[in-house]
């Protein structure tokens, strides 16, 4: 244990060390309690304000000095008298050595008894160091021998951290291969779903034209039905008819065959609307179950977006709803079972409730960067963590539940200097945070390693810094103020729009959800509007095609009517042979149609079945690539997960070997510091030994301790110094002669000095007392203006009235300007007015004392909002305007809202164990033995 020694323990010294550096200890100004305040606020007595004002500005001390000073004076009238009395008695001493006159003889002996004591006192101090110094190189042996445990356990270190890195790099190149697997797929998934479209389409005309050559095929087949049955009956009836009934039919055959013809003509002209219309229908049912598709999704979305505004107005007045609706009831559950003593240390979260960023333009970046872990919640132990899970079910579904982080809780935050990244521009996740919790900032450095990632608003700056050049030290990463993740080389774009639990300005991120939800209604309104257009378009092309349906039906009916007819013209005798002959050549002309048709009909059936066969196979190659491309999709979430792990372990690893190499430093610097002390120890005894031989040539063992061989030398000094006074001699009778002589007149001067410094003491305290009375003068106007100008800061009023003659204080307060009536007795006001008041009296002190420090407690304890925004900023402004003292302020109140500065350092207390009914004190040796 380092060797403590004591400089002094008279209180006059330690007086004068405070009234060196002016420090106050019981001036009420330099640190004023609560209760003093309340005492001096409370109190009647105009006597004591006046003494509370005294005693603040050391007016009170000034005075007893005053006093002190007349008292001393008096004291030393007294000594001049007695100083009188000794002149008498030193002349007399003066006298009577004069006279005497012994001589002594001399103590050879007892002289060489000294000189032998202080050679062994010469070897005796090299012995002490001999020693002293083999306890250390003991030490040594033992810490060069944890040199090699030290140089072990660095290695395991290494080489866990190149297991770590190794597997972080299989892993990382896993998902590039996946990822580059995905990026291959992409392509020859678009070009898949172009060609599925392209053969339906394919498809969708080949049964077009196959439905429109079935119907040829039907329409020729009744037309050469008809044909036979006219040759059937022209064959019967011969030569019946005249010939002026003749022309005259086959002038009508002639009418009806171009009439024929002309429907015919109008009914091919028919069947291509027909399957115009079909074709339009099939796409205005395709644009129709799209836009059913589209209208779905928007109202889901509408839907969750409803969803988020109502949770948002709800945070409005609990800021934990943002985090969930059923956020609060599950932590009013939480505390339930801590104090049912279910926890041993009460679970911390959601974690983003007690982290705000500084920037708000960062809130994203901070989101993206954290994720899940925004929601996630903090347990001691592993058992907390499982009471944590049981009460879970009840407040989240099924597959929503938030992570749980299991880590030793701490009251200090990690000492990330040495890990940590640092950029003069841009900041990391850590110091771009105010984190209210020291265990929640342990956790994300622990798991995210926010300590060793960069916010860099502009994604080109991130790309420059990440990318361009090499990552400044110890950055893994980095956020962009869009979301964006940039790696050395890699870069991800951000899912994230706008932040969701972070954002401080709600009612900002409520109107945009409102613009959003309107922009949500606009598009349904929108979607419903094309969807009205479709259904009412797609009526009318069924309409058109109905109504060419009856048309084609129609005509169908004309053209059997028509060839009816002129069969029946044609089936007269005149000139029967050759319209049998022509109506058999329209028969082998129609059958070879038909014939024609229906080979059309196979080759266009084929074709349909071809193209059917190929679609059905582009299609299974599609759904095919689509279960593909999802298989990828979910083995990337995994693999990002692992990646994500091995990147923890990585850090970890590193955190452990930083560790690990800090200790071998610190072993290394202890080692060096020993050998170091040995080489001093060493260096002193080649001194010692050098002076001892100076002494004594020859070494002697001495068994004797230091304290024993002085205490011997004095007591030989005191007896030769004794034997000396007994003889007496020549010199020393001189000697003594001398003495008495120069304290004789040494004695005459003093009472001289004395008597005028009386006088000019009586002079100085005269003008002294009248420049008192006039600083107190001005102490007192300057307290009042200073008052009167805090108090108007609050819209109040007031005043102080001194009494220097009766030493009487008393102060007047006016609560509102408007409100004139004077309040005599502070006891008639608010606490918070009170406590206000408070404040500007001590101000008002502060601005005409000198102190180095001051310190209030509990200030604002008993103030509105208002009263205690307006108080503070009065403190923050005027100790910003004396940068040279400290300002020490006790408050139970959250100190949050204080503007960030470097001036400024906010300590917050822990808050006491619940359970504990003893405080752990321990005796001061053993303290001093830790120490």
């Amino acid at each position: 244990m380092e060797k403590r020694t004591l400089i002094s323990s008279k209180k006059e010294e330690l007086i004068g060390i405070l009234d060196h550096f002016n420090i106050q200890v019981d001036n009420p100004v330099s640190v004023l309690t609560q209760e003093m305040s309340k005492h001096f606020l409370q109190s009647k007595n105009e006597g004591d304000k006046y003494k509370f004002f005294l005693k603040a500005t050391q007016l009170e001390q000034m005075k007893e000095d005053y006093s002190s000073i007349m008292k001393t004076k008096e004291k030393t009238r007294i000594q001049i008298d007695q100083g009188v009395e000794r002149l008498q008695e030193l002349k007399q001493d003066y006298c009577e050595n004069k006279e005497r006159y012994k001589s002594i003889g001399f103590v050879s002996e007892m002289r060489n008894q000294l000189e032998d004591l202080k050679h062994k006192m010469a070897w005796a101090v090299v012995g002490e160091i001999e020693k002293e110094i083999e306890p250390i190189k003991e030490g040594i042996r033992a810490e060069e021998g944890n040199t090699a445990k030290f140089a072990q356990k660095l290695e395991e270190c290494q080489e866990k951290l190149k297991e770590a890195e190794e597997k972080y790099k299989a892993i990382q190149d896993r998902l590039i291969a996946v990822s580059e697997e995905a990026q291959v797929l992409h392509p020859q998934y678009v070009s898949l779903k172009a060609d599925v479209q392209t053969k339906r389409k394919a498809v969708n005309e080949a049964e077009v034209f196959y439905n429109r050559s079935k119907t040829e095929l039907k329409r020729l087949g009744k037309d050469d039905e008809q044909l036979r049955k006219q040759i059937e009956e022209l064959k019967i009836s011969a030569n019946r008819v005249s010939d002026p009934e003749k022309l005259e039919r086959q002038r009508k055959i002639s009418y009806l065959r171009e009439q024929l013809k002309a429907f015919r003509d109008e009914e091919i002209m028919l069947g291509q609307q027909v399957d115009q219309f079909h074709q339009a229908i099939y796409k205005c049912k395709e644009e129709h179950a799209r836009l059913r598709r589209e209208d779905t999704d928007a109202k889901q979305a509408l839907e969750a977006k409803q969803k988020q505004l109502r949770e948002l107005k709800d945070s409005k007045t609990n800021t934990l709803k943002r985090f969930g609706q059923h956020i609060p009831a599950f932590l009013e559950a939480v505390e339930t079972a801590y104090k049912e003593r279910r926890f041993r240390h009460k679970p911390i979260g959601p974690i983003g409730a007690f982290i705000h960023p500084k920037d708000a333009e960062l809130t994203l970046a901070v989101e993206a960067c954290l994720k899940g872990l925004v929601q996630a919640f903090c347990c001691d132990n592993h058992s907390d963590e499982r009471t944590l899970q049981s009460l879970m079910p009840k407040y989240y579904p099924r597959g929503f539940r938030p992570q749980i982080i299991v880590n030793k809780f701490q009251n200090t935050v990690y000492d990330v200097r040495h890990r940590g990244v640092y950029h003069p521009e841009f900041p990391s996740v850590l110091t771009a945070l105010e984190i209210d919790n020291a265990v929640v900032a342990n956790c994300l450095i622990d798991v995210r390693g926010i300590e060793t990632v960069l916010l860099i608003k502009s994604s080109r700056k991130a790309r420059e810094v990440m990318q361009s050049n090499h990552p400044p030290k110890n950055c893994r990463e980095a956020f962009t103020a869009e979301g964006d993740q940039v790696f050395h080389r890699r870069y991800y774009s951000s899912d994230y729009v706008r932040p969701k639990f972070l954002s401080k300005d709600v009612e900002a991120d409520i109107r945009h959800l409102e613009k959003e939800i309107e922009r949500k209604k606009a598009e349904i309104t929108e979607h419903r509007q094309c969807l009205c257009s479709i259904d009412k378009k797609i009526r009318q092309n069924e309409d058109h095609l109905h109504s060419h349906q009856q048309h084609q039906k129609q005509l169908q009916i004309k053209i059997r009517t028509t060839n009816a007819e002129i069969g029946d013209l044609e089936n007269t005798e005149e000139h029967q042979s050759v319209d049998i002959r022509t109506l058999e050549e329209e028969v082998e002309e129609n059958k070879g149609k038909m014939e024609s048709v229906k080979e059309e009909m196979e080759q266009q059936s084929r074709k349909l079945e071809e193209l059917k066969n190929i679609l059905q196979a582009t299609e299974k190659k599609f759904e095919d690539m689509k279960e593909k491309i999802h298989q990828v999709e979910e083995i990337a979430g995994p693999v990002k997960d692992e990646l994500n792990q091995a990147d923890s372990e990585v850090d970890s690893c590193k955190r452990y070997l930083q560790h690990c190499e800090d200790k071998q430093k610190e072993h290394l610097a202890c080692l060096k510091k020993h050998k170091e002390l040995l080489v001093a120890k060493e260096k002193a005894l080649e001194e010692k030994i050098a002076q001892a031989k100076q002494i004594c040539s020859e070494r002697i063992e001495v068994n004797r301790t230091l304290k024993s061989l002085d205490a011997e030398m004095n007591r030989l000094r005191e007896r030769i110094n004794s034997e000396s006074n007994c003889h007496g001699n020549r010199e020393e009778i001189i000697q003594q002669f001398r003495d008495a002589k120069e304290r004789y007149e040494d004695a005459n001067s003093k009472v001289r000095n004395l008597k005028k410094f009386i006088n000019l003491l009586e002079e100085i305290m005269a003008q002294r007392f009248r420049i008192y009375h006039q600083f107190l003068r001005l102490l007192s106007l300057r307290c009042k203006l200073y008052f009167d100008h805090f108090l108007r800061i609050r819209a109040c009023s007031g005043k102080i009235l001194f009494d220097h003659k009766n030493e009487a204080l008393s102060i007047t307060i006016h609560p509102r300007e408007e409100d004139r009536a004077a309040l005599n007795d502070m006891r008639a006001l608010s606490g918070g007015e009170r406590s206000f008041s408070t404040v500007c009296f001590v101000l008002s002190l502060w601005s005409i004392t000198e102190s180095p420090f001051r310190c209030l407690d509990e200030f604002d304890v008993y103030m509105d909002m208002v009263n205690r925004r307006i108080a503070m900023d009065m403190i923050l402004k005027v100790a910003d305007s004396q940068h040279h003292r400290q300002f020490i302020l006790l408050t139970p109140q959250t100190m949050s809202t204080l503007p960030v500065s470097s001036h400024i350092r906010i300590l917050r207390m822990q808050d006491p164990e619940r359970g504990q009914r003893t405080l752990n004190f321990r005796k001061r040796n053993d303290r001093a033995e830790d120490q």
